[in-house]
């Protein structure tokens, strides 16, 4: 059997046919997301040395189980399936307590988390601010000068985390004619990108008639500006510096990488792959209030603004009150302001970081799901969620 049918029997098409046209969208994401170095240029984001996974532990009998995700009942590997899962990790008490991997998923694999990107790289900024290098008070021009003819002109790193920026944009993820389109071409993530940088396209993008501060509206370019500003603080590359504030005082053990355009800047706001369980370590440092490996990685205050603080009007004003309907939003991390007081990352395509204090778990979901956005799936993962750290 040759390598080319080997990979058409895992995934049922060729290699030739993922294009960068086509990588997002199914069937062929399901592998273009484990591998999206081959589809973009990417940045290595180096993994301390000598770390060895330990063995996955099978989900066993709770795969059987029946779950209630909003209206219907079905098992838990059903709404795996259903829900076009490629990984699943859940952590209880620290520990790892169940893996489950889709056929054609590597448990090694650096799957991309598209906007959990966003969760990480404010936790850069938060290192970085507790070491006073960064200071979310400042305007943003502090950082990032040539931003002054743009919508920044007048917003503070604040504004920024927090998604409150009165950005003239929409995430017009299907729309080839939108703003959102010449802005993945920047990014080089679509064709005929090249021509215009993502910085470029950053300080290209003007203001609402509506002052900063007010509305809580999800706009990724924010977030590539944060990346931006955290290698502007700190003189580093973005990959070098989550490699050396996250990745390996996290003791993860698998590298991670992050999309690139022209001139290198790093798609912080949606381009970073990893291994599903270093995901899940992620949110187990934030639930330790900041501390992973016996070290501290981001002072607690932090954590604990990022999971209590936020405009809870802001968030009222905004647009994603289905999902969320008390929520708030703070440092690029959601509040789901439910009885356990749960938060989360969240990225497209049913990419999810769930940490449930209350019952000590911590749920880290990789997935290829057909639309960028599904709101009625994203209520589904919610309630599977919930039903999860209530059984384990």
């Amino acid at each position: 059997m040759t390598s080319s049918n080997a990979f058409e029997q895992a995934f049922g098409f060729a290699r030739k046919d993922v294009t960068l046209g086509n990588w997002r969208e199914q069937p062929f994401n399901r592998w273009a997301f484990q591998n999206v170095g081959e589809m973009v240029r990417s940045a290595r984001i180096p993994a301390g040395e000598g770390k060895v996974e330990s063995a996955s532990v099978e989900l066993g009998g709770l795969l059987a189980e029946t779950v209630a995700t909003n209206g219907r009942n079905e098992t838990v590997a059903g709404f795996l399936e259903r829900s076009s899962t490629d990984a699943l990790a859940v952590m209880k008490k620290g520990r790892f307590v169940g893996d489950w991997f889709a056929p054609a998923m590597r448990p090694d694999a650096r799957h991309i988390i598209f906007s959990i990107s966003k969760s990480l790289t404010a936790i850069l900024a938060g290192a970085l601010g507790g070491e006073g290098k960064l200071d979310p008070n400042a305007p943003v021009t502090a950082y990032v000068p040539e931003a002054k003819g743009s919508v920044y002109a007048n917003a503070t790193v604040r504004h920024v985390l927090d998604m409150t920026v009165s950005l003239d944009f929409e995430e017009a993820y299907l729309d080839p004619e939108s703003a959102f389109a010449r802005y993945r071409r920047a990014t080089m993530w679509n064709p005929g990108g090249g021509s215009e940088t993502l910085r470029e396209f950053l300080v290209s993008l003007q203001q609402l008639d509506e002052p900063h501060g007010k509305t809580f509206r999800y706009r990724s370019p924010n977030s590539d500006l944060l990346g931006i500003i955290v290698e502007r603080a700190s003189g580093q590359r973005y990959a070098d510096l989550m490699s050396e504030k996250l990745w390996q005082p996290l003791g993860a053990v698998r590298d991670g990488f992050v999309s690139v355009d022209a001139e290198g800047s790093s798609r912080a706001a949606g381009g970073v792959s990893v291994a599903v369980r270093d995901l899940a370590r992620v949110g187990e440092m934030m639930r330790q209030g900041g501390v992973a490996e016996g070290g501290r990685i981001v002072p607690q205050a932090w954590v604990e603004d990022t999971i209590h603080g936020g405009d809870a009007a802001a968030w009222q004003r905004g647009t994603m009150t289905n999902l969320f309907a008390q929520g708030r939003y703070r440092n690029k991390w959601y509040q789901s302001a439910n009885a356990s007081q749960a938060y989360c990352g969240i990225g497209i395509h049913g990419q999810w970081l769930y940490v449930d204090p209350k019952a000590e778990v911590v749920i880290s979901k990789m997935s290829s799901q057909a639309l960028p956005v599904d709101d009625p799936l994203d209520l589904d993962n919610v309630a599977f969620f919930e039903a999860i750290c209530a059984r384990i």
